[in-house]
């Protein structure tokens, strides 16, 4: 029934709601893991008899899977709109988070103690309440735009859960997954941070800012954007000779990878040089830009990381950056009091011509002002990605009579 539920659910699923389909997964892992955990103390034989190793495993179960649990129903409600993604900033936040652990740290130890079936309940459901709280609270404080080292936290947290049921129930083989998922959700994780300069520590206890972040008032960058239209833009795109396109969530919302594979398909077969480039955390979730291109048959030796293409943006004619705007955000190095300062970007701004297509001039998901708006070399292309991206896929089979 499960598997037959979750083969529905997945077949249903739009790419762009991916991020927020893996978090509520995620919660479901926790409950599995929690209540497997209080069920199997409840239907212990002889509570007290219990040996340290399936008590341990017992209480590391039921918090972890408690802690996963409401912090990805948060993450889920945060990345599918139904929450504000801004984070919730309580004065006490790190003294609730404090107590919260205490409390939680205070009753592992009345289980360590192989007690009764009373108090071991009990203590088990003061665990899974005040490490749901902490859950709740932590993945509360923290912003949407760290939803994607979020989403990775989950992801190891859920497997460690799995790794503690598997030695609860004695079981190598769900033991040894567990572990895998665990490490690699955490290799993950470190990939993440490292991507966007922050701290892992200060991404789950709600931090502020990157790494770099130097604490006083952001630059107030002052300037009037330049927009341009769909036929210069096509006019530009048949004189270049080297193209860098630059997806970002917005594209993905849209839906418009297919009429941009054919823009690109054109333009190679005319000869110029496109290529896409992929920021680490482009999208909600790891790798979520490279499974649209993929799903619209973007060849993949075009489709290069940013540390591969960044040092060519100088040589390139054009830059299209399509939905994409922290991943693109030259504050980042030229405002050490940015939110995202210090956090590697793909520098756009250094090509010769730079068409950015968004909805509107709007903040991206940090809620950081972009100047690469109102740079000299900067144009925008308001409207829908999918539509614009349909006409320009028109015009410039119309330009090269193809």
């Amino acid at each position: 029934i499960g598997g037959a539920a979750g083969r529905y659910i997945g077949t249903r699923v739009e790419p762009t709601s991916l991020p927020q389909t893996v978090a509520a997964f995620h919660s479901l892992v926790g409950i599995a893991a929690s209540a497997a955990a209080i069920g199997d103390f409840v239907n212990a034989p002889i509570t007290t008899e219990l040996d340290k190793v399936h008590l341990a495993s017992i209480y590391l179960a039921t918090v972890i899977g408690s802690v996963t649990t409401t912090g990805s129903l948060v993450a889920f409600g945060k990345l599918d709109g139904r929450l504000d993604s801004a984070p919730m900033k309580h004065p006490a936040r790190d003294q609730i988070n404090m107590g919260l652990g205490a409390a939680t740290l205070g009753t592992g130890a009345i289980v360590m103690g192989a007690p009764e079936l009373g108090t071991g309940v009990a203590a088990l459901g003061s665990a899974l309440t005040t490490s749901g709280i902490l859950g709740w609270h932590m993945t509360a404080s923290i912003g949407g735009a760290d939803m994607p080292v979020v989403i990775t936290v989950l992801n190891s947290y859920s497997g460690w859960a799995l790794c503690a049921e598997g030695f609860m129930l004695d079981m190598p083989l769900l033991t040894t997954v567990g572990a895998l998922i665990g490490c690699s959700g955490a290799t993950l994780t470190k990939i993440m941070c490292d991507a966007m300069n922050r701290d892992i520590i200060s991404v789950i206890l709600g931090g502020y800012g990157t790494k770099a972040t130097a604490g006083g008032e952001a630059i107030n960058f002052e300037g009037e954007a330049t927009m341009t239209n769909v036929e210069d833009t096509v006019r530009l795109l048949g004189e270049a000779e080297s193209v860098i396109i630059v997806p970002g969530y917005g594209l993905a919302v849209a839906k418009g990878q297919y009429p941009l594979k054919e823009m690109v398909e054109t333009l190679r077969n005319a000869g110029k040089k496109v290529r896409f480039a992929i920021h680490p955390v482009a999208g909600r979730m790891p790798g979520q830009l490279n499974v649209l291109l993929a799903e619209a048959g973007v060849p993949y030796d075009i489709v290069e990381e940013m540390e591969e293409i960044n040092d060519d943006f100088p040589k390139t004619d054009v830059v299209l950056v399509i939905g994409a705007n922290d991943t693109v955000n030259s504050a980042a190095i030229d405002d050490p009091n940015s939110q995202i300062a210090g956090m590697p970007v793909l520098h756009v701004w250094e090509a010769k011509q730079v068409i950015v297509m968004k909805r509107s001039l709007a903040a991206g998901y940090a809620g950081v002002d972009n100047p690469v708006f109102i740079k000299d070399n900067t144009d925008m292309l308001l409207g829908d990605a999918k539509d614009t991206c349909e006409k320009l896929a028109s015009g410039v089979k119309d330009l090269f009579g193809k």
